[in-house]
């Protein structure tokens, strides 16, 4: 597909929506006409605040008036299917934040409503596009590891620790019944994913370390790689890491390989120690570190831009990050039996 320039409207204002309508309003090639939030005064904040043309509590309102290339949906899960029956109905394209959707089935059905309307659903998943791991899949790429054996990544936030968790920020964490895997680890899945290729199977033990919340908040995935490599996803939401910012990489990650490994520290530099050696040097690479996950979020969009302006290779369409959610429930059944499973 390609166009000249694009006409989007975000629908949405919560805390992570400030990402987004920052990202939009860099890139020259797309045009930010309309904002939707189901509080008027909202919408009317953030359409001064980001030059936006229309504002409105009435999405498919909103949308025919604007006639957009483009919905990106910013709201929780509890609303994705509602907007992309709308935005289906007006051949409307879609891009949508995750969660995608409360279940696998209503992400499946979500997928189904946009195929019978031939439109395009992408899902907003930015891990991916963190600057780290795009540098760390091209070493991957390289074979300078030789084979790759063990990776493990080790998420340390260090904003889960007693009843003020996470309320100054998102505080319906709190009340989620499925959280570290559900909202935090779905991201390194696919990034696992992105990394690794698919797994074979999984063993996961999750457990609530923090009374004040309803969900899981620390757990160990093991999964299982094709060529004999294990990759070990273990997260604690109450534990730091080494950073300035807990929030940039939000933990450390080592692969480790015959040749060699790869070490991300808190600070986002990579380090690469050849096998036998003791001392590691540094990798450089472009990162900006700024906003949220050295700018991921601006990153997915431009990268979702180029797909409509130069008919780039789109990545994580709806279809395929059904895997990712698939793979989620795999976690919660893995963790509930106590056992390993065939994915």
């Amino acid at each position: 597909m390609s166009k000249q320039s694009l006409k989007v409207v975000c629908s949405g204002t919560g805390y992570f929506s400030q990402f987004h309508y920052d990202a939009w309003t860099r890139l020259s090639e797309a045009n930010l006409v309309g904002v939707c939030n189901r509080t008027k005064t909202a919408a009317d904040e953030f359409a001064k605040k980001y030059d936006i043309p229309h504002s409105s509590d009435d999405l498919e309102s909103l949308l025919i008036d604007t006639k957009p290339d483009l919905l990106d949906i910013i709201t929780p899960p509890a609303t994705h299917l509602s907007s992309v029956k709308i935005a289906a109905k007006l051949g409307i394209d879609v891009i949508c934040q995750k969660p995608f959707g409360e279940t696998l089935e209503v992400a499946q059905q979500m997928v189904e409503i946009a195929e019978q309307a031939d439109i395009k659903l992408i899902v907003h998943e930015n891990f991916r596009f963190m600057p780290w791991f795009r540098k760390i899949k091209q070493v991957l790429n390289s074979g300078m590891l030789g084979e790759v054996l063990n990776a493990e990544f080790r998420l340390r936030t260090g904003d889960g620790q007693g009843p003020e968790a996470y309320l100054s920020r998102q505080p319906y964490f709190q009340k989620m019944p499925k959280f570290l895997i559900h909202e935090t680890a779905i991201h390194f899945i696919d990034t696992f994913r992105f990394l690794f290729g698919e797994p074979k199977s999984l063993y996961a033990d999750l457990r609530r370390c923090n009374p004040n919340i309803k969900g899981e908040d620390s757990g160990i995935i093991l999964f299982e790689f094709e060529d004999n490599l294990r990759a070990i996803f273990d997260g604690n939401r109450l534990l730091d890491h080494p950073t300035s910012n807990p929030r940039r990489t939000m933990g450390e990650l080592n692969i480790a390989g015959t040749c060699g490994e790869l070490t991300l520290d808190g600070e986002a530099k990579i380090w690469h120690r050849k096998f036998g050696d003791v001392d590691a040097k540094e990798i450089s690479y472009p990162m900006h570190d700024q906003n949220f996950g050295g700018d991921c979020v601006f990153n997915t969009i431009e990268h979702i831009v180029i797909y409509y302006l130069a008919e780039g290779q789109l990545e994580n369409t709806g279809a395929e990050y059904l895997t990712n959610i698939q793979l989620e429930e795999a976690v919660y059944q893995s963790a509930s039996e106590q056992r390993k499973i065939l994915c």
